[in-house]
């Protein structure tokens, strides 16, 4: 049995959680751990970038999380985002005991790119956490009339409308705590972002250019259409990504230019 099963049965997106995968010189140093946004399991956000990351060589993780009752809440982020953050550190707990390392990078979506950030300034994860990627996170929530109807019965989708008490707690003071050795913040943001609205409340506003930098697609692939539901699936976001991680002691350079075919 694999430790890093999932406790409702559901599959890891491919090449993710193989116990086979260590951290060696020909390896990057840090493992990457996945967090898929809400309504999602880890399998469908990340099908595409998972590949992707163990070919670059990387040790990928993912696990699902915000349990809650009835078939909507097993593992897919349901629940309160204090509640799933404290998921998230027993999860970066086991990856790290599991692999030795340091830290772990972590690229999240959405809901799984802002609740690290809880982790990190809420809990333990200041040390433990080096590079925070979030794909169009909920950073400072939405104002789509969807999420208010939908707050009945998902914990989370309360806690991520704009001006939530939650919300406010999160982003005030510093919004992106660091040490000397990081953690380093990109976000990497879609102007078609149809759920997050507007798409720039995605945006980081007052950490230091030496450790956040916010990227819009469009702004470097003014063609690229992807929306919030498929920005992990996007190969010019796969870029970004694989540029980041591949930064030792920074967030994603504001000049790098990814290739902007569509494959």
């Amino acid at each position: 049995m694999n430790i890093f099963d999932d406790p409702y049965g559901f599959p890891p997106p491919p090449d993710a959680n193989d116990t086979s995968c260590s951290l060696d010189p020909q390896h990057p140093s840090y493992p990457v751990v996945l967090v898929n946004g809400t309504f999602n399991l880890m399998y469908d956000n990340w099908k595409v970038l998972s590949p992707k990351l163990r070919a670059a060589g990387y040790c990928v993780f993912a696990f699902n999380y915000g349990g809650g009752t009835g078939l909507l809440g097993r593992g897919r982020g349901l629940g309160p985002v204090a509640n799933s953050a404290l998921e998230l550190q027993a999860f970066v707990n086991k990856v790290m005991d599991f692999t030795g390392a340091a830290k772990v990078d972590i690229v999240g979506h959405s809901q799984g790119g802002m609740m690290p950030r809880y982790y990190v300034k809420k809990l333990d994860g200041l040390n433990k956490v080096n590079h925070l990627i979030g794909l169009a996170p909920a950073n400072h929530g939405t104002k789509n009339p969807l999420v208010g109807p939908a707050s009945f019965f998902c914990d989370s989708c309360a806690d991520m409308t704009s001006g939530s008490d939650f919300l406010d707690d999160l982003n005030a003071g510093n919004e992106t705590p660091v040490t000397p050795t990081g953690p380093y913040y990109t976000v990497i943001t879609t102007k078609l972002d149809e759920i997050l609205i507007p798409y720039d409340s995605a945006m980081l506003k007052n950490g230091p250019s030496a450790y956040v930098t916010n990227i819009v697609l469009q702004d470097k692939c003014p063609l690229d259409v992807i929306d919030h539901h498929f920005i992990a699936n996007d190969p010019i976001v796969a870029r970004w990504v694989l540029h980041t991680l591949g930064r030792r002691g920074k967030p994603a350079d504001p000049n790098f230019k990814p290739s902007c075919l569509p494959f």
